[in-house]
C-alpha cells in the first residue's frame, strides 16, 4: 500500500512544536515532510511554496500555519503584517495549494500568555477571525489550534510566553494528526 504524503509548513509553533510529533502519531501509512526552516512571516510561507514545489505537488495533504510573527508588535505602531495583507497572503497561499489539487489544512494561530509584551490574544483572535471564513469558503479545512491551546494557556504555553509546552505540543500534534487523517479519509 502506498503511503500518503503530507507536507507541514509553518512557523516555530510547527518547527519547535507539533511538527516533530505528527509523523509518529500518523504512523507507517504516512510519509511526512517539512522544511528544517522556520516559516516566519506569511510572505516567507509563500516563498517556501516555490522552494518546496516538488514536495507539495506530490503531497496528498498540505498543512500550514502562519501568524505569530505577522501579529507581533515591536514598535508600538501595530503588527508587522497589516490585516489586509495577511488575509490576502493566506488566501493566496491556499489558492496556490488548491490549484495543485491538494487537500489543504490551515492551522489557526495559537494564543500566547497574557504577559507576552509583543503578541496579544485579541489581535491573534482578530487575524484568525478574518482568515477562517475566507479559507472555509475556498474549501480549506481548519485545524483550530487556537482553541486547543486556549483551553489552558498556562499549561499549554511554556515560560517564554509564546511557544508550546510539552503538553501543548502533544495536544497540537494530536489535533494536527487527526485533521490530516480526516483530510485523507482515514
Amino acid at each position: 500500500m502506498e503511503k500518503k504524503k503530507v507536507v507541514l509548513l509553518g512557523d516555530s509553533i510547527r518547527l519547535m512544536g507539533y511538527g516533530a510529533s505528527v509523523p509518529e502519531l500518523l504512523g507507517d501509512g504516512y510519509e511526512v515532510w517539512q522544511p528544517d526552516d522556520n516559516s516566519r512571516f506569511v510572505s516567507y510561507v509563500l516563498r517556501q511554496l516555490f522552494d518546496s514545489a516538488a514536495r507539495i505537488n506530490e503531497a496528498d495533504v498540505v498543512h500550514f500555519n502562519s501568524g505569530e510573527w505577522d501579529i507581533c508588535e515591536l514598535f508600538g505602531d501595530g503588527p508587522f503584517t497589516p490585516e489586509e495583507f495577511y488575509v490576502s497572503q493566506i488566501t493566496r497561499i491556499a489558492g496556490i495549494l488548491l490549484e495543485r489539487g491538494k487537500k489543504v489544512i490551515f492551522a489557526t494561530t495559537t494564543p500566547v500568555r497574557a504577559e507576552n509584551v509583543h503578541n496579544h490574544n485579541p489581535v491573534i483572535e482578530r487575524y484568525n477571525s478574518l482568515v477562517v471564513p475566507k479559507l472555509t469558503e475556498m474549501g480549506v479545512a481548519i485545524n483550530d489550534l487556537y482553541s486547543v491551546v486556549a483551553a489552558d494557556i498556562y499549561a499549554n504555553v511554556c515560560d517564554d510566553t509564546i511557544h508550546l509546552s510539552e503538553q501543548g505540543i502533544r495536544l497540537c500534534a494530536e489535533s494536527t494528526a487527526a485533521a490530516i487523517r480526516r483530510a485523507c479519509g482515514d
